[in-house]
């Protein structure tokens, strides 16, 4: 056996043999004990591999590795979110085109992720920019197409100005563009929206059937924003036409003093009054140049303007003002809210500054404010100048007000939501093409399924002037109408990116399927996903849309389960110097060049050992120095155990191993199920110290010949977290089949309770000895033994203890002057 730990060819060695036997390969065919663990893939955007990367992929390559080990058939896959803004943006600024560059990026990622040495199964990679996947993206489009889950309209979008494109709700950051930080603009255009707010309550109930964080779930219920009320119309005083309004607050409907509705509202150009339309319009010219983010600051002073016209409260028949006012979004709710002035803090302040009435309608005590309202009472309390509901709790008098509104006709009790539907069309050239063509004579038509895929044309010019590239090329505008043959023109725009990645995981058990997006029955036996691991950031996007797909797609008929993911798992963020890694600090780390310097296993143990999972942790050179000198420090065990093979029999010593080697497979194998890497490589560092102490302390020729099978067992313990290095190690002990084909040792529960334990020695802050005590020794009696030692009494000679005492089954410390 070697001497000393040669990463650099072990490392390359067993990565050669895991793929040249297919080792990794799974035979999909076969699903007993199937478990589906997936992370989320990565953008080949230009940049390499960062330590985001690694921190995603390799610990959870290690849990999966571990399970394997218990007896799971493991499938591990991986591929590449290639089209999108990123990888556009590098393409063009590098002077290189998008599919060009992608491939280069992709190789040369590929073989970044294979130095990790992560199970994943080759064969089943995938690239959304590929003809052969995105022609199923495009299929999945003409599904929610032909369900009414796809429409095109015009409206009022997000713009950002520097990546020429639209960008949905979600990808909108405090007002700025989530990809290069520019601040975003609003402008009219023509879209294409999927219908994603008909799962709203669907995506709400599904948290219940999850294993996710309660952040994450929390983060969507939020998004998603689902709010009772009532739905209440208000009439015109003097038109036909009723304001529709929904309210969580039906109980202070007798307060309403006036009414808002949004600038773009369309009721807004027809009753505006000659004498107001100058004011009106001006204002509304004022908002479009407003930010929505702006518009709902709570901090922003509340403007607005008269348009002349009054409607009809239907409880009292009293005439309300309309107003249009900016922090009303035509988007949510009906665009229109009824204005109560004194139990909502925003009418509040609107109604101080234009000097409208204010009523109080909901008391703490059942009676009038004897002195003028200093803010609006927003609490629950008693009902008082609202008719017959005078005295009624106003808790009960919700329910009350909504009951009277629909015995009148004026009303009706309403479900709504925050979540709108989901903008999918963007102005730019590397995505999936939209497969609907514009016939004169026909209109909207979609693309016939067998025609799919709509490839990208190569030839396209990028102007930056917020024209899709696509309409640059005449040969991939102009086309047939697949209905009258007449001429028509292809969709120019392209699918968000997430849409590719919002159903990619049903591709991964089949992904070169020629004739289906997915094979069905494979689909049942390995779907859904068992344990899926990427960032929280994309709480409100990705594991959004991929959860309303899977319930699309299982209403369809097509799949036999509507949640994706079953098990969730966020990972952390590491830091470097307390600070979030970027380019401009300057405080990047380079994984290659660690994995150069220490190998793959080394930074891996590092990653997992500084701190727990889910919170990340913060970047030390000494830190990864120390895990390669521990690494090597188990080669060398590992190597003089099995040099000098055991050949007694010594037991008293050896219980204390035995125990900590049954500690550690049990504490290992809990821990592992959260994900809480670093407290199990601790427990493997203890086990390592225990074994070093015992072949120090007992010689050779009387050590417990059982050491070689708790040696195996360590190299088993190693595996998920330095793969090759245990695959070496293991063959070395003369084992032909691979470590990860082996089960995952079992512990005994008696053999972690102990007739006596040890514990160091420490005086003066130094550890002088190792002793062994009774277990149900008394700090006293432990104490007494210590001083009575000869070892430890050299230590005191002519000193006395001025301090003594015990650290419970670790250390006995003592303080001498």
């Amino acid at each position: 056996m070697q001497n000393e730990y040669q990463f650099e060819t072990i490392e390359k060695k067993w990565q050669k043999r895991w793929q040249d036997s297919g080792l990794y390969s799974v035979d999909i065919e076969k699903s007993d004990r199937k478990l589906y663990c997936l992370v989320m893939f990565l953008y080949p955007s230009g940049d390499k591999l960062h330590i985001g990367h690694w921190y995603n992929y390799a610990p959870t390559d290690s849990w999966a590795r571990f399970k394997r080990m218990q007896g799971y058939q493991v499938f591990e896959p991986m591929g590449y979110d290639a089209f999108g803004l990123p990888a556009e943006n590098y393409a063009i600024k590098k002077g290189v085109h998008p599919k060009k560059s992608t491939e280069n990026n992709i190789r040369f990622i590929r073989e970044q992720l294979k130095a990790l040495g992560a199970m994943y199964d080759w064969d089943k990679e995938i690239n959304t920019s590929d003809p052969g996947y995105y022609k199923w993206t495009q299929w999945m489009f003409l599904q929610l197409y032909k369900h009414n889950l796809a429409y095109r309209k015009k409206a009022a979008v997000n713009w950002c100005p520097s990546c020429t494109t639209v960008l949905a709700n979600e990808q909108v950051i405090e007002g700025q563009c989530e990809r290069c930080e520019s601040e975003v603009e609003t402008r009219d255009l023509e879209q294409w929206f999927f219908k994603i707010t008909d799962y709203s309550e669907r995506l709400l109930e599904g948290h219940d059937r999850i294993d996710w964080p309660e952040k994450t779930i929390t983060m969507q219920k939020n998004w998603i924003g689902k709010s009772t009320g009532a739905l209440i119309g208000f009439p015109l005083a003097d038109a036909d036409d009723i304001i529709q309004v929904f309210t969580t607050r039906p109980d202070t409907v007798y307060g309403v003093t006036y009414m808002v509705l949004a600038p773009e509202h369309p009721l807004v150009a027809k009753i505006t009054t000659a004498a107001h339309q100058q004011d009106v319009k001006a204002y509304i010219e004022r908002t479009r140049r407003t930010k929505e983010i702006d518009r709902l600051s709570t901090e922003r002073e509340k403007t607005g303007v008269f348009t002349g016209s009054y409607c009809l409260n239907p409880v009292n028949n009293k005439r309300v003002e309309i107003w249009i006012a900016d922090y009303v979004l035509v988007t949510y709710g009906t665009g229109a809210v009824m204005a109560v002035p004194a139990h909502d803090q925003r009418d509040f302040e609107f109604a101080t500054r234009y000097g409208l009435e204010i009523i109080q309608v909901i008391s703490p005590h059942g009676k009038p404010t004897s002195e003028a309202l200093e803010c609006a009472f927003e609490d629950p309390g008693i009902m008082i100048h609202s008719g017959t509901f005078d005295g009624t709790p106003s808790v009960q008098g919700k329910q009350a007000v909504i009951d009277y509104l629909q015995q009148n006709g004026w009303g009706e009790a309403k479900i709504n939501f925050r979540l709108r539907d989901w903008l999918i069309s963007r102005q730019r050239y590397w995505g999936a093409p939209i497969p609907i063509v514009y016939c004169d004579t026909c209109g909207e038509t979609p693309v016939p399924e067998k025609d799919l895929p709509v490839l990208l044309p190569d030839q396209v010019e990028f102007s930056g002037q917020g024209q899709s590239p696509l309409s640059t090329n005449p040969d991939f505008v102009n086309t047939t109408c697949p209905t009258c043959g007449g001429p028509a023109r292809r969709e120019v725009d392209t699918m968000d990116t997430f849409v590719c990645s919002s159903w990619y995981f049903l591709r991964f058990p089949n992904p070169h399927l020629s004739d289906k997006a997915f094979d069905p029955e494979i689909i049942k036996k390995w779907l859904p996903v068992d344990q899926y691991v990427g960032g929280s950031e994309h709480a409100n996007m990705h594991l959004l849309y991929a959860r309303f797909f899977t319930k699309a797609l299982y209403d369809f008929g097509y799949i036999n389960f509507d949640e994706p993911f079953t098990r969730l798992v966020h990972q952390g963020i590491i830091t470097n110097a307390g600070a979030k890694m970027s380019k401009s600090r300057g405080n990047v780390v380079n994984p290659d060049v660690y994995v150069e310097k220490y190998g793959a296993d080394t930074f891996r143990v590092y990653m997992m050992f500084m701190g727990s999972y889910e919170e990340g942790g913060d970047w030390n050179d000494e830190g990864i120095i120390g895990i390669n000198k521990w690494i090597k420090r188990v080669w060398r065990l590992i190597h003089q155990i099995n040099d000098q093979p055991p050949q007694g029999n010594e037991n008293d010593r050896f219980k204390i191993v035995l125990r900590q080697m049954h500690y550690a497979i049990k504490m290992i194998g809990i821990d592992m199920e959260r994900f809480h890497f670093n407290t199990c490589i601790s427990r493997i560092m203890e086990l390592i110290n225990e074994m070093y102490l015992y072949i120090q302390d007992v010689p050779v020729a009387e050590q417990n010949a059982t050491l070689i099978d708790v040696m195996h067992t360590l190299v088993k313990l190693l595996a998920p977290f330095t793969p090759h290095l245990a695959e070496e190690v293991w063959h070395e002990l003369g084992n032909s089949s691979s470590v990860f084909d082996v089960s995952w040792p079992e512990y005994d529960e008696e053999q972690l309770t102990l007739d006596t334990i040890q514990m160091g020695v420490q005086i003066n802050g130094k550890i002088r000895a190792q002793m062994q005590f009774s277990a149900d020794a008394s700090d006293q009696e432990i104490i007494e033994a210590t001083t009575a030692d000869d070892k430890v009494q050299k230590y005191m000679e002519g000193k006395k203890i001025v301090k003594s005492f015990v650290v419970k089954n670790k250390l006995v410390i003592l303080v001498v002057k």
